[in-house]
Order: structure tokens, then sequence, then C-alpha cells
């Protein structure tokens, strides 16, 4: 509507011009108003054209998608863990007959610290009560309570710091894992801030770490359709039912990198919340490689050969992750990059066909079309590789590795903590851009891009702001 009434203002702008012009050079405007009124009709019949194609392009074109705040939970103190309380945790699980009961499973625990110590996690990352006491509390009961504190600890934070009330919410996408009961966690948040009746509500399951950019994706498809409405994102992951006491070192790997955490991000398609956003959508990417069977079977959550549920992760993972990236970047790369490194990349592609094959595929310099970069702390491996083929400096990646630090692997959720941690920073400028990049299961390599409308501050309640001060740290490489 806006761009429409500056159409009608320029048009009569150029009229009101055009007829000084005219006055000023001797023509008489009486004359070229009779040429006017005899011609009406065939002047109104032209405008009707230029009208209709006018609407469609108004209704038709993408309504912008605005990010006005998001909150990360912060677990509380007494969730945290260091590595040396974990392999006690281990040790007293082995002793009271939970897991590894034999001594000769020692193995099993050696192992997991081995994984720890080089994972690129700190001393504070959480984990949920259910998993710190004994016997443990793995059931229903345990992880809902897990579930909904995290939850609910995000989005009373969000309501709080945008003043957004329950009610207008008209969209609400969930997205978790391996934790789906019935009734379903966005049911559960219906039902906890009294959501209006006719919500647009989803519940986004066993899509693996990269459904947090999903769940953006698929609520930007219904903000394109929902008019003049708020839309609440929630990303999170259940870690107590998750745990595996088996001993297969395939599925030993998760418990070692993810923890607690979560975050809730509220969009809106509306043009007066542009005036207070923090950024705006530019564009999703979602790369799906499942029809090839080592793509859907390199993570897999099944039963080991003693009947205990886990994740498996094969040797096929880095192979397929390095794939699927490789298609996501081929497919974002021509909506962002300046055209020197599209006619680049052209035209190594071209000698690469047609005159030299063994020449390597051409990197385009992602660093020339984003100023930050979120990429899913999924593990330190991953961090370091995408570091590598993207050609990365430390600065880029130190969101990433420092969320990985603070509150390890938190899945779906981690982009967001990254997010935060360069707004903690002081570093979002307006105009800047920023690529999020998450990996999962099926397999999926996701990204989403935004643009900072303005410098942004960090929210009240940022999940760094009690130790800002400390970050960054230097990690053993």
């Amino acid at each position: 509507m806006k761009n429409l009434k500056m159409f009608f203002f320029k048009i009569l702008f150029i009229s009101l011009m055009v007829a000084l012009s005219m006055k000023g050079s001797g023509i008489n405007l009486e004359d070229l108003q009779n040429v006017f009124h005899h011609n009406l009709e065939t002047i109104t019949l032209l405008s009707f054209p230029l009208l209709f194609l006018l609407t469609i392009y108004m209704l038709s074109r993408p309504k912008p998608v605005y990010l006005v705040d998001f909150s990360c939970y912060l677990p509380p103190s007494h969730l945290k863990v260091s590595v040396k309380t974990l392999m006690e945790h281990a040790r007293r699980a082995r002793e009271a007959g939970v897991c590894w009961k034999n001594k000769e499973n020692d193995y099993l625990i050696e192992f997991q610290q081995k994984i720890l110590e080089r994972s690129g996690l700190g001393q504070e990352t959480c984990i949920p009560e259910g998993l710190q006491c004994f016997p443990l509390q793995q059931g229903m009961a345990a992880s809902r309570k897990e579930t909904a504190e995290v939850i609910f600890g995000a989005l009373d934070n969000l309501f709080r710091n945008t003043g957004v009330k329950p009610g207008e919410i008209g969209i609400l996408v969930v997205n978790s894992s391996t934790f789906n009961p019935t009734p379903s966690l966005a049911s559960m948040i219906v039902n906890k801030y009294k959501l209006r009746d006719n919500i647009k509500s989803l519940n986004l399951g066993g899509m693996g770490c990269s459904a947090g950019v999903i769940a953006i994706d698929v609520a930007k498809g219904l903000l394109q359709v929902h008019r003049n409405t708020y839309a609440i994102v929630v990303s999170t992951e259940n870690i107590t039912q998750n745990l595996y006491l088996g001993k297969n070192k395939s599925m030993l790997v998760t418990n070692c990198l993810f923890r607690v955490g979560g975050a809730a991000i509220l969009l809106s398609n509306r043009s007066r919340d542009r005036a207070r956003a923090k950024y705006e959508l530019l564009h999703t990417v979602r790369i799906h490689t499942g029809s090839d069977d080592r793509s859907f079977e390199c993570a897999t959550q099944e039963e080991d050969e003693d009947g205990i549920i886990g994740v498996t992760l094969t040797k096929n993972l880095p192979m397929v992750a390095a794939r699927t990236l490789k298609i996501n970047i081929a497919t974002l790369g021509p909506l962002v990059l300046p055209m020197k490194e599209k006619l680049a990349f052209f035209v190594t592609f071209l000698k690469k066909k047609y005159f030299r094959p063994e020449l390597k595929n051409y990197t385009p310099d992602f660093k020339l079309a984003f100023e930050h970069f979120c990429i899913h702390a999924g593990g330190r491996a991953l961090i370091d590789e995408l570091e590598k083929n993207l050609k990365l400096s430390p600065l880029h990646v130190e969101a990433s590795r420092m969320t990985l630090h603070r509150f390890g692997n938190t899945s779906s959720s981690s982009i967001w903590y990254e997010l935060a941690y360069t707004e903690a920073k002081g570093r979002m400028k307006e105009g800047d851009r920023i690529w999020q990049i998450a990996l999962g299961s099926g397999f999926k390599c996701n990204s989403s891009v935004w643009v900072a409308l303005r410098n942004v501050k960090p929210s009240v309640h940022n999940p760094w702001e009690d130790c800002m001060d400390r970050y960054p740290v230097e990690i053993d490489i």
C-alpha cells in the first residue's frame, strides 16, 4: 500500500512539472485541457490495464518477513556440569548397574572421555535434572519437565522483551526432533499461553539439527498467506529421553555433544513492525538428499544389538554432509554473491567441463556476501570443515566455536545462540548480512539469510550477558 501511494504521488508530481514547464514555454493550458477532455475516454481505457497490472504486482509480490526479536533459553546454574563431573556420573551409573555393568566396559567410559576432551565443549554446559540424579529419571514426566522449562523460559522472556501479547500470535511453528509427545509441544504452548482458537499451529518432528531453518521457512510461507499477523517459531531438543546407555560406540557420541537449550523467535509481516524489528528475512534455501540411501541412513535413531535405543552415526556422514552442503551452496550462491564471483564460478565450470577436467571446483568467496556466519555448532569437526572449505577467518567462526564451548550442541537452536553472541559483542551493524547454516539427519542442509535493519543491541537477558567478558576463550585445536 505504501508503494502504491508513492507511485501515485510520483505521477501527480510529474504532471505538475509538465504543466509548469508548458506554462513557462507559452503553451496554452486551456487548449491542453480541451484535448484531455475530448480524449478522456481513451485515457481512461489505457489506464485500466496499467492499474490492473499494478494491482496484480502489489498483491502477488512476496511480503517482507521481519524478525522482531528472539530469545534463547539460559539454563539455571545448578544444571552446569564439567567434563570431570560427567565422567563421575558415568562411573557412578556403571557402579549402580544402570549401564556398562561390567568392569570390562571401562573402555566405554574412556572412549567418551576422549571425545569430550577433544569436542570443543567447555566446563559449563548443561544437562537436565533427570540425568543428574540416581536412579536416572528418563520417563515422560521428566522429559516433559525439561522441555517445558526450556520452551516456557524462552517464550516468557520473548513476550516480556517485545511487549507482544500471546493473543496477538496468529502462527506457531515448533520443532523438536526426537521428543514428540501427545498432546504435541505446540498444543502445550497453546494451553500455557491461552493462544487464540484459530491459531495456525504446526509441530515438526524427526527433522534433526537443521529443523530450525525449516521452521523459519514454514513460518515464512504462512506469513505470505495470512496478513497482518505475528508468527512464533520455537526450536528445541530433549536430552532427558535421549541419553544412550548401551555399548555401541557410534551411538555414544551424541551423549558427549548434546546439551540443554532452545530458542523462541518472533516474526511479523506487519509493515509497522519494520521500525522496531532487528532483521529482515531475505532468503531460505532447503536441500534434502534423502533419496540417496547413504544420506538417509547416515544418522538414524534405532535399537542396538541389546535393544537399547540410540542414534547411530555412520562413517558416510562426513561425505554425505559435504555433498549436501555443496548443493546448498550452489543453490544459495546465485542469490547472494556479487556478479564478479558468479562470473568466476561460471568460467571455472566451463573450463572444467570442456577443457580441463582436472581443474578444481571454484569456491566462491562468501565473505563478499555476508558479514556474519552462524554455523550450526554440531561439533568441532563440523566447524573446522566449514571454516576450511569456505575459507573463513577465525573471527567468522568465533560465534560457532564459543557457542559450542559454552552451551554445547543445542541442536536446531544453536544458530540462535550464535546470533545472540554476535549481538552481545556489539558487532551487528545496520545493513550487515547474516548466513545461518545448519545440517541434520535425513540428510538435510538448510540456510537462512537475514539483513540487519539497524545497529542491533542485545536484548534483555541475552544468554551471554553473564559471561561475555570471558569470551572468546582459547580452545586447543
